[in-house]
């Protein structure tokens, strides 16, 4: 009976798949594009049209028999809860199924203390649901993600470096208090997955999330998944060591990538040169106004930003690159002495082919980033024992 299940489970959440990324899309065309029996799609989508995940739409164009009936995704039918966690807030997205956000709001955290960020976080949620008059029992579930080092798999945070948590079982703490399912992961992974399953990265099957801002972040995806490393530690790339000798980082060590790229240490830098700034934007406009001092700084960050790059192209050929975060607001400033890095350093003309794209990110982005932990399990085959949750409700 549990790998019939599975195996109803695996098979459709390729069809949801297939259905999310073509449709509307007759049954003969999901059968040719799954390699299941047009019997299978038949029975499967029987149920999942029973389920309310999809909906028969207009008839397609004729073959020169019986016009086909098409499927396609019911968006609206369940949502997913998106939070983006930070040091003062969460960032709440509630999501349809093609993870458009429908209803947002953020929380104030008045603590970092666990317990009671639970207790702000499940208020939150609740409140939202309730203004938006969604049933919790229409809910499958609520993405987090927040910085570190993070056990997906688990849902434990085993290192924050802005709430300063140590080995925090967040999601059951969470989960105890929403009583709906709870997924946990870095956020710059919850950004990659939404990239691969919505964005620029649904047709790649290797590609790098780059993120620079407060921190220097990484995502990879590796042959169509998500690279996590074995302890959730994988793709600490603003940790990488390029100055033994330079500025200590906030993690202790010196010399990290971070440190010498990320927009608190520009400021830093900027000011230790005499300039009177305060914020990122600050720094931004006095770029804008000629500032040579700054100007400077970021041509220097940006050259070293490259280098690094240029390492990851030549350690992973990457089909695509997606530059993100609240640092591309000085892309104009930084990012050509990067691009002259990467074509300088990249092995063996490695960096031919690959397209680099510039993303500027919005709050709903990392919140919708958060949801694609749980639109996952939909979709995925990877996440299908997910199917069973939905058909228990």
């Amino acid at each position: 009976m549990a790998k019939r299940d599975l195996l109803k489970a695996l098979n459709q959440s390729s069809i949801l798949n297939v259905i999310k990324t073509h449709g509307p899309i007759a049954r003969a065309d999901i059968a040719r594009t799954t390699g299941l029996s047009p019997a299978a799609v038949t029975l499967q989508t029987a149920e999942l049209i029973d389920l309310g995940l999809i909906i028969e739409k207009e008839e397609g164009d004729s073959r020169g028999g019986r016009r086909p009936i098409l499927l396609a995704l019911n968006a609206d039918s369940f949502h997913v809860l998106g939070v983006k966690l930070t040091e003062t807030e969460a960032i709440l997205a509630l999501t349809d199924l093609n993870a458009n956000v429908v209803a947002r709001d953020a929380v104030t955290l008045d603590s970092a203390q666990p317990d009671l960020v639970c207790d702000e976080l499940a208020q939150g949620i609740d409140s939202l649901l309730a203004a938006t008059q969604k049933p919790h029992q229409r809910v499958l579930g609520v993405g987090v993600g927040m910085a570190g080092i993070i056990d997906s798999l688990n849902g434990v945070c085993h290192i924050s470096p802005y709430q300063k948590w140590r080995d925090v079982p967040f999601a059951a703490l969470l989960q105890a208090r929403l009583h709906l399912n709870v997924y946990l992961d870095n956020d710059v992974n919850t950004l990659t997955r939404m990239e691969l399953l919505y964005g620029a990265g649904q047709s790649m099957h290797n590609f790098l999330v780059i993120t620079v801002g407060r921190g220097v972040g990484l995502g990879i995806v590796a042959n169509g998944q998500v690279y996590r490393g074995a302890r959730g530690a994988g793709a600490e790339f603003g940790h990488i060591v390029i100055d033994p000798e330079g500025p200590v980082c906030a993690c202790g060590n010196q010399g990290c990538l971070e440190a010498l790229v990320a927009e608190p240490w520009l400021i830093k830098q900027a000011q230790a040169c005499g300039v009177r700034i305060e914020t990122p934007e600050d720094m931004v406009k006095a770029a804008a106004a000629g500032n040579a001092e700054v100007r400077a700084i970021y041509e220097t960050a940006g050259s070293i930003f490259g280098r690094a790059v240029a390492n990851l192209i030549t350690l992973f050929n990457p089909a695509l690159i997606i530059l993100s975060g609240e640092g591309v607001r000085a892309s104009d400033y930084m990012f050509p002495a990067m691009q002259r890095a990467i074509r300088r350093y990249t092995f063996d003309d490695l960096d031919d082919g690959v397209q680099v794209r510039v993303d500027e990110l919005s709050d709903d982005s990392w919140a919708r980033g958060a949801a694609s932990l749980v639109l996952e399990r939909v979709f995925s085959t990877s996440g299908a024992l997910a199917r069973l949750d939905v058909e228990r409700r």
